[in-house]
């Protein structure tokens, strides 16, 4: 198999190739495309906590508002200053955006530590409520923020995500995700997940590795957040609450926990699903809903989560 880092650097010449050619890409295909990556960089970045350290976090959506008020804030904001009245080149506009995404991954990223250290010390069902809770309450603050837009959202944001940004970006998530987990460091992480008494009483600081995979999956989720809102152009804070934080769950349940090749699949079937049943509008959402109860109750360890499903990178 080919290294992992020739893989990353093909999979970027390959975003690079497809960006190029995306003005012949019907804007349709084109939307679908770009929330397909987005919840493939959510699931998998997501799924390094439920799944491979074995935590169970409601939060994803809180960290994802943060990312992306915090980079459509550095756009709208800080953005025009260095690119001028003539709005810049096109280098320029790229070096804005790129730095935009750092710092609401950045920020995503500090208020995954936050939240972490002192509630990662939880388990189980007291680590969903501290991350759900956590989620509302990121959510009620935006929605508070006149600066931000308040209740309205946040509008005017440049419509800089493109194919390329988001598919560099999946790349990205899924080579750091896949070979810190395989890497003699991450093997703490699935320690964690199948003992952690046990990996305790050798040594391992599980909470090192929670809080670790924590920051790491918040970051992505910050990065996700401002491909998001640089996509959507307007922000607002019910875009973030917790029904969305329920998608991203049941994308990693659904394509197998700690199976990342699945997850990935999972993500790009439940963002197409909706789209495909679209004709019947009327009955879309309780169809989707019908058919993830079945997908559940027939493959409650995951529709991917084959002897073969996890493919080392």
């Amino acid at each position: 198999m080919p290294k992992p880092h020739l893989l990353l650097l093909a999979a970027l010449l390959a975003a690079l190739g497809i960006s190029h050619f995306s003005d012949q890409i019907d804007p349709y295909y084109l939307d679908v495309m770009t929330g397909i990556g987005i919840n493939v960089i959510l699931a998998v970045s997501l799924n390094l906590v439920n799944g491979y350290t074995g935590q169970f976090s409601l939060g994803h959506a809180g960290f994802m508002s943060v990312g992306a008020y915090l980079a459509a804030a550095v756009s709208v904001f800080v953005g025009p200053k260095f690119l001028g009245e003539d709005s810049g080149s096109a280098l320029q506009q790229g070096l804005v955006f790129l730095a935009a995404l750092l710092v609401g991954g950045t920020a995503a990223a500090l208020a995954g530590l936050l939240v972490g250290v002192p509630s990662l010390r939880l388990k189980g069902d007291y680590l969903a409520l501290v991350t759900l809770g956590f989620g509302e309450i990121i959510r009620v603050i935006f929605q508070n923020v006149e600066f931000l837009g308040g209740a309205l959202g946040l509008n005017g944001i440049p419509a800089y995500t493109t194919p390329f940004w988001v598919l560099a970006f999946v790349a990205i998530t899924i080579f750091i995700v896949t070979c810190l987990v395989h890497s003699t460091y991450g093997r703490g992480f699935l320690a964690t997940h199948d003992d952690e008494i046990a990996s305790e009483a050798v040594g391992l600081d599980t909470t090192r590795y929670k809080i670790v995979a924590f920051v790491v999956s918040a970051f992505f989720a910050g990065i996700a957040g401002g491909l998001y809102g640089h996509f959507k152009l307007t922000i607002t804070p019910t875009g973030f609450d917790f029904t969305k934080s329920i998608e991203i769950v049941v994308m990693v349940i659904l394509g197998g926990m700690g199976n990342t090749i699945g997850v990935v699949l999972a993500a790009v079937l439940l963002t197409l699903l909706p789209e495909l049943l679209r004709p019947i509008a009327e009955y879309r959402m309780v169809l989707y809903s019908f058919m993830l109860i079945v997908l559940m109750i027939m493959r409650p360890q995951g529709l991917f989560n084959f002897k073969y499903g996890k493919v080392k990178l």
